[in-house]
């Protein structure tokens, strides 16, 4: 049976090298909307020499655990969102505001927008370039979705949030294309959000999605998440958000499955899309046998066909142990392994 039958994958991040970032800092600061630059242990003068040794390393990891698709492991980022979103114009960098976390009763600070939100230069093409530079595999890179970046900024400009984001979808158009003519094979808006605000969701969801995928031409996902398991340890078993994005333009849906013990009947309400589909528990120390992969794999399978099913990860690995997380991935890989040759 072909390879890319059950391809396997990571959603996007990697652990970091315990030299290169302080990981007690990186959980005490949760998962930051702003800068977070004290995380780092490696002064700024040579941080980026570190991160690109540290990002070799990744690729090293992903190549020798057999993924299919890998990505730079997000090394040189504090968080999924925080990088991408602090670098654009409109943004007052010196007073960040403050919302609503995912979390009930808990605020945290994020960026404030005090003018029209514009992306003035790349921001991640050099990764881009750099990842493909050092590696022969297909490659994935990640950037936060429209929606995502809209909750997660305090509105000092803009008539209502709907035209804040889709200010934000132009920026991440320009970026996603940039990305492509540096060779990216994949491009995943991270859109955790649209399930924690499935109320705005259903209202623009879709809308602010597709805006960011305008005239873009390469294979797109959309992640789509509860939070970290290193954050929250309680997940619901559905999401409320997930059918409506089969009207999106993206090719691929990304979601996490093992740690909520998804109930994956809800697949079949993506039937245009191929669903990445996490079935390593991140909440779970434990590395994961090939077998229990395999039977997480074929439960997916009485859902979806194996053409549109890939294997991952649930979302978060960077708080694991890098072993940890290279013992998970040799599972996946093994796992996906086992139900390629029975499919064959």
């Amino acid at each position: 049976m072909p390879a890319e039958i059950l391809a396997t994958t990571v959603v996007g991040s990697f652990p970091q090298p315990n030299w290169l970032v302080d990981h007690d800092a990186l959980t005490q600061a949760g998962v930051p909307r702003v800068r977070e630059t004290g995380i780092w242990r490696i002064g700024s003068d040579q941080l980026t020499e570190a991160q690109d040794d540290a990002t070799v390393l990744a690729i090293r990891a992903m190549e020798r655990a057999g993924l299919d698709i890998i990505s730079d492991g997000e090394i040189r980022r504090e968080s999924y969102s925080n990088r991408f979103a602090t670098a654009l114009e409109g943004i007052d960098q010196a007073n960040p505001g403050e919302v609503q976390s995912r979390t009930p009763g808990s605020r945290v600070m994020v960026p404030r927008v005090v003018g029209p939100i514009r992306r003035t230069q790349a921001v991640q093409v050099r990764d881009v370039e750099f990842l493909r530079a050092n590696t022969d595999k297909k490659i994935k890179v990640t950037v936060p979705g429209p929606f995502t970046m809209a909750q997660q900024a305090y509105n000092d400009y803009y008539p209502d949030r709907e035209s804040m984001a889709m200010d934000y979808a132009v920026a991440v158009n320009l970026e996603i294309k940039s990305l492509f003519e540096a060779g990216a094979d994949v491009v995943q808006l991270d859109e955790p959000w649209l399930q924690a605000r499935h109320e705005e969701a259903k209202d623009y969801g879709v809308r602010v999605i597709n805006k960011a995928l305008e005239g873009v031409v390469g294979t797109t996902a959309l992640h789509l998440c509860f939070g970290y398991a290193a954050m929250i340890d309680y997940k619901p078993s559905g999401y409320s958000a997930l059918p409506q994005l089969d009207a999106t333009n993206v090719d691929q849906i990304s979601i996490e499955a093992a740690q909520p013990n998804l109930d994956l009947a809800v697949l079949a309400e993506l039937p245009s899309k191929t669903v990445i589909l996490g079935v390593l528990d991140l909440g779970d120390p434990e590395v994961e046998t090939p077998e229990k992969v395999a039977s997480r794999l074929r439960a997916a399978l009485t859902h979806v066909s194996p053409e549109r099913l890939i294997a991952a990860p649930d979302c978060g690995m960077k708080y694991l142990p890098r072993e940890i997380a290279l013992g998970k991935l040799r599972a996946l890989t093994a796992g996906a392994e086992i139900v390629r040759q029975s499919l064959a």
